[in-house]
């Protein structure tokens, strides 16, 4: 298979990022002799800055890291405010404006990281996303798209408005997008470090700003907000074995996905079998998901049961090869950004995060500069459901973060942007490498779908189509025997949201070949 885009390689490092900027502030770090810890944290304060639509301070984050032969995940998403019981939402919850917004937990989440493995000062891993903030950065086409299509969010918020818009409008293309106020609160960060934000000045101004436009967020939610360090969870699949991001992650469902794929033989198969029964077992995967995700801090989450030979080996045989199942829950995508890197000593770090949805509430905290989630909208009101509403819980999230191990050496790490859409796109491409060996970039470049079930989306009430958007690269052959065994198509040209993967491999030699997804603003980058 041709790849448009060339595959990079490295001896000494590799990163992939969503934004050239922030891929650069990686590598930047690795050829100053910092670590994949120090390359994540530069990349993750830079995305923050100039990917202010997907991710940044006021989100969230899962960070996955393995340093010097340890796994920990590094679990940077905030949990509900005090303020924030059921009845308090009679009418549900906004799913933007004041009143969508969490405890933001990345900042904290990239801290724990750096403190635990860091090795450059963390003062000088906020220069390259500094610099950006202050001296600013040029719209691309794809982020005056998404200021585009968030106008009247945006234009709610004096300040948003101000920051992201022009005279109301998206701002032309190539625009210069400076954020002082946040420059400055990254400059705080600088010299007080992730604590100033929880438990220090940041922390006052934080809280002061959410009061001024009616966000419930305190400073002593703020302070009580630590990020938690957990194992991953993992599987086998075809001699390889998958780690994942742990609950409050739905992580497992791509695990479980790929379990149930397991039992079938994909690289005998032509593109139209390989498709449908992915998507067949992401139907399955989806029920537990609905069922079980949670934070596993307030409800037991049965990941072995879930990860299981026998629960596979049941799901697997409702899959009818010839006919597509109608699959509804009982019970929209959002927006999100990722990253990962590798470094010369074979650490490495998958990262993502998010503020939900495009441009999160729409509400920038005061003077701050930080524009904040809209992670409310995941929340569940229903008596009874494993993602119910409660004061200092954490909201079940669609973030995950895999890598791959042979042999138990890393062989790769990857994945992508995307909610509901995530683990179904990063399991594609896990299947393209493994299954058809393909290499990074052919793997990345490869034809996508995503499966909408009803009542599927991530925010509540659940929204979903029933139907498997795919792209009409795939060829009308395969649209055809798809539709043929009853999958209700919608050809679309190219995805983006979440289709915007970042791969590494790291070969037996030492080399890394780093991979970019061309759909979006992605750059991958090695020495």
């Amino acid at each position: 298979m041709r790849a448009h885009r060339p595959l990079l390689m490295g001896r000494h490092g590799a990163v992939g990022a969503n934004h050239p900027m922030a891929a650069q502030a990686g590598l930047d770090m690795l050829r100053a002799g910092g670590n994949a810890a120090d390359a994540a944290a530069a990349i993750a304060l830079a995305l923050g800055v100039v990917e202010p639509m997907m991710s940044g301070l006021g989100g969230d984050g899962f960070y996955h890291a393995w340093i010097g032969g340890k796994a920990e995940v590094f679990n940077g998403t905030g949990p509900a405010a005090a303020a924030a019981v059921p009845e308090a939402f009679p009418a549900g919850i906004e799913i933007e404006g004041p009143r969508s917004v969490s405890v933001p937990g990345m900042l904290g989440g990239i801290g724990a990281l750096h403190a635990a493995h860091g090795r450059l000062p963390w003062a000088k891993l906020c220069e390259p996303a500094t610099g950006l903030a202050r001296g600013g950065y040029g719209l691309t086409v794809h982020g005056r798209g998404f200021a585009a299509d968030n106008v009247r969010k945006l234009a709610a918020d004096p300040r948003s408005a101000a920051t992201f818009l022009a005279d109301g409008h998206a701002p032309p293309l190539g625009s210069l997008i400076v954020q002082e106020n946040l420059a400055r609160t990254l400059e705080i960060i600088a010299a007080e470090g992730a604590e100033s934000f929880y438990r220090g000045r940041l922390a006052k101004a934080l809280a002061a700003g959410c009061a001024e436009r009616g966000v419930a967020i305190t400073e002593a939610d703020l302070a009580a907000f630590h990020a938690q360090i957990q194992e991953p969870i993992a599987i086998t699949y075809r001699g390889f074995e998958i780690r994942q991001t742990p609950p409050n992650s739905t992580g497992f469902t791509m695990l479980q996905i790929l379990k149930i794929a397991e039992r079938f033989d994909l690289a005998a198969m032509n593109e139209a079998q390989r498709i449908h029964v992915l998507v067949e077992a992401k139907k399955l995967a989806f029920l537990d998901r609905e069922r079980f995700g949670a934070d596993p801090r307030s409800g037991s989450v049965p990941i072995e049961r879930l990860l299981s030979d026998a629960h596979a080996d049941a799901l697997a045989a409702r899959i009818s090869l010839d006919r597509a199942a109608d699959v509804a829950q009982t019970a929209k995508a959002a927006d999100t950004t990722y990253f990962c890197v590798v470094d010369a000593e074979g650490n490495a770090i998958s990262g993502i995060q998010s503020l939900n949805s495009l441009f999160g509430s729409g509400v920038t905290a005061g003077e701050t500069g930080v524009l904040l989630n809209n992670r409310m909208a995941y929340w569940h009101l229903a008596e009874g459901h494993a993602n119910r509403l409660a004061p200092g819980k954490r909201v079940r999230h669609t973030m995950n973060a895999p890598m791959i191990f042979r042999h138990g050496k890393l062989w790769a790490v990857l994945g992508t942007p995307g909610a509901d859409n995530q683990v179904q796109v990063n399991a594609q491409v896990v299947a393209s490498l493994i299954d058809l060996g393909l290499d990074p970039q052919q793997a990345l470049e490869r034809p996508r779908w995503t499966s909408s079930q009803a009542d599927q989306g991530a925010n509540w009430p659940h929204e979903g189509d029933g139907r498997l958007t795919i792209e009409r690269d795939v060829g009308d052959d395969t649209l055809a025997a798809l539709a043929g065994r009853g999958h209700k198509l919608a050809p679309v040209g190219h995805l983006e949201g979440p289709c915007a993967m970042q791969v590494i491999r790291v070969l037996d030699n030492g080399i890394r070949m780093a991979a970019s997804d061309p759909r979006r603003d992605g750059w991958a980058g090695a020495y």
